[in-house]
């Protein structure tokens, strides 16, 4: 093993390259402090919201870019900004609700004001009252900004970074994964819901998740038996070339053989129907036979397609062993009212009591807990080989492997 100095702590990484994760790395409030710096703030684009969120001139949402607050907001000349949600004066919260309207932004602490580009253009009783007081004439508002994160905007979707090396976001993404990005995000999008779930685990157990293939038909038994992902189904995984972002797919419902039966697995549960089987009325709206994809984009974004229901997902960590994922589900503008339906009768799919996604919500707890004492011990990250490349069927590990790479990359170690 390799000693590695990160601030002022040393950790050892495993030397088995990408199959092994020591269990520290989900544990560690030092390093969660540098992946803040090192990762968060680094080169990357981290997701802030869907640009259909911001319609009209003044409109805003809250965020963050890791833990960091955000404000993200509309400016007269169209332009979407986004910048630290922080009072430079004493450091309290510039915005405090989730979205709305504004011509400017006041802090509710000292009434300090900022326009909707984050510049500091107003600073309460700067003059003082009745000739006393106030801010000393060298005092100089423009040197008093919040910090400024850059934005971009691809399909509908708004992605900010506080690196100046964060190369082009379509760069960023590469070919591959950026085509499935745009197979669905293929025109105007409409909000059909939103929340927040809080999980109890480190962020990373979860964007691990959402990267692996080789649980999804284990876990969720209903994926398995009725046929929505099963591993012995057609479909792949594909990885972009720096291991960052993923696209994971299954093409239809036909399989051979039996060997979720012949292992005895529990997600095979023959026994199970629905009451009300339109939850599974789907229609091939992309016209590919894709049921389900799956898609990240490093750190810390997830777009899903599972049959017609649509939505994105946002990781952020809230602490070594917390994190909150936010749901936005969408559908298109020009939806007919039955489409509509559809994509919310499907919705119940996914999410904190999903039919699906329920057990999501629990497992990361489960390896939480179970690790409690095994921080110098190893994860193994073996199916399917030991590298990150494209892979045609899902019993494999290598998106998850990517991840590793792009974050140890992004933390030097």
């Amino acid at each position: 093993m390799g000693t590695n100095d990160v601030g002022s702590m040393a950790r050892s990484w495993p030397s088995e390259g990408l199959t092994r994760v020591p269990f520290w790395v989900y544990q560690d409030e030092a390093w969660a402090t540098e992946e803040q710096k090192r990762l968060f703030e680094g080169p990357v684009w981290n997701f802030l919201c869907l640009e259909q969120e911001l319609p009209k001139e003044g409109d805003y949402r809250t965020t963050f870019v890791g833990r960091m607050p955000v404000i993200v907001a509309r400016d007269a000349d169209g332009a979407i900004h986004a910048f630290e949600n922080r009072c430079t004066h004493r450091g309290a919260l510039i915005a405090l609700e989730n979205g709305g309207n504004v011509k400017s932004f006041q802090c509710v602490y000292h009434a300090w004001t900022y326009d909707r580009k984050g510049n500091l253009k107003g600073v309460a009783f700067q003059n003082g009252a009745g000739g006393k007081g106030g801010m000393p004439k060298s005092f100089c508002m423009e040197k008093h900004n919040p910090r400024k994160v850059k934005t971009t905007v691809l399909c509908g979707l708004v992605f900010g970074t506080l690196s100046d090396a964060a190369p082009p976001i379509e760069e960023y993404l590469g070919d591959e994964v950026l085509g499935r990005l745009r197979r669905v995000l293929r025109k105007p999008t409409e909000v059909l819901g939103r929340f927040t779930q809080a999980l109890p685990n480190n962020w990373k157990l979860y964007a691990e998740n959402v990267k692996d293939t080789y649980h999804a038909s284990l876990l969720h038994s209903f994926f398995a038996t009725f046929r929505v992902t099963r591993l012995t189904q057609a479909g792949g995984v594909l990885v972009s070339p720096n291991g960052a972002h993923h696209a994971s797919y299954t093409i239809d419902k036909k399989e051979s053989g039996s060997a979720y039966q012949e292992q005895g697995l529990r997600s095979e549960k023959q026994d199970f129907r629905l009451a009300d089987p339109r939850i599974l009325d789907a229609v091939d709206e992309f016209g590919d036979g894709i049921q389900l994809q799956i898609l990240t984009v490093f750190p810390g974004f997830v777009l899903q397609q599972i049959h017609n229901c649509l939505a994105v997902r946002q990781i952020l960590p809230k602490g070594v062993d917390r994190m909150e994922l936010n749901w936005t589900y969408f559908g298109f503008a020009d939806d007919t009212p039955e489409m509509r339906q559809r994509r919310l009768r499907q919705s119940n799919l996914v999410g904190p009591a999903g039919y699906v996604s329920m057990e999501d919500g629990c497992v990361g707890g489960f390896v939480q807990r179970g690790i409690a004492s095994a921080d110098e011990l190893l994860s193994v990250v073996e199916m399917g080989g030991e590298g990150t490349e494209s892979q045609q069927g899902r019993a494999t590990e290598t998106s998850i492997r990517g991840f590793w790479k792009a974050y140890r990359g992004c933390l030097g170690v």
